[in-house]
């Protein structure tokens, strides 16, 4: 089984010298009721939020952190990917807005960061839930054995991956859902390095959907994208 959520996502101390050449991209749409927890857990990095038109503060919230702001059209891989041009760091960190890194992630960052070897690499983070219930660690535990067996792991894991590997494996592509699995396969589990250190992710839309319902139409999901099925299909599947 996972380990326990990590309450804490702060961490003590400065902030290594190799992460000043880090930007944090993160895609929002009305994230204003988890925004502020991620953004807290990064604070004093460098961090670009991508707007795809809200209507509640996340922008507010956004800017009150320090993070800059910039607006694209509505689309996670569109906001990704407009995130990434957006950055000044050679080392590019995807985040999304309901997800908050845990303790250690500075020091796991900057021993990934600091291996040229990993110029050519990419890296994720270890999936949880911010729910203690069986039922998220149980979830948790799958999704490890999904990422390390077929090398696909959620976006909710984070992507942190150097700007040349990005650009050279055609960064995000313009996809309003599975633009994490599409960039991911596009890396191969080769190039994919899983770092000890969890991303905990806010665990409402499975409290809302039910575990069994929300994994199954995840699951669902994946499946019509690997068999090449429109997106707008799994569009409508996902429930976006």
């Amino acid at each position: 089984m996972a380990r326990p959520v990590t309450d804490n996502p702060m961490t003590s101390g400065p902030e290594p010298d190799a992460l000043k050449n880090l930007t944090i991209v993160v895609p929002v749409l009305n994230a204003g009721a988890t925004l502020g927890a991620t953004l807290a857990a990064v604070a004093e990095s460098d961090v670009v939020v991508v707007d795809g038109g809200s209507q509640d503060d996340s922008t507010t919230i956004a800017a009150n952190a320090g993070a800059r702001v910039v607006t694209a059209p509505r689309g996670r891989g569109q906001q990704l990917a407009a995130g990434a041009e957006a950055a000044s760091g050679d080392w590019l960190l995807f985040l999304h807005g309901d997800t908050r890194l845990g303790s250690g992630w500075r020091e796991a960052v900057h021993s990934f960061v600091t291996d040229p070897a990993h110029r050519t690499k990419a890296a994720v983070f270890r999936f949880q839930l911010d729910d203690g219930r069986w039922r998220a660690r149980l979830m948790a535990w799958s999704v490890a054995r999904r990422g390390r067996l077929f090398g696909l792991p959620y976006g909710d894991q984070g992507l942190l991956i150097h700007r040349d590997l990005y650009e050279t494996v055609g960064g995000f592509k313009p996809l309003p859902l599975m633009e994490d699995v599409d960039l991911v396969r596009r890396l191969g589990r080769s190039r994919l390095v899983f770092l000890p250190v969890d991303a905990v992710t806010s665990a409402a839309r499975y409290r809302r959907d039910g575990y069994v319902f929300r994994a199954a139409r995840n699951l669902t999901c994946l499946a019509l994208y690997l068999m090449g099925a429109n997106v707008g299909l799994i569009r409508r599947v996902y429930g976006a």
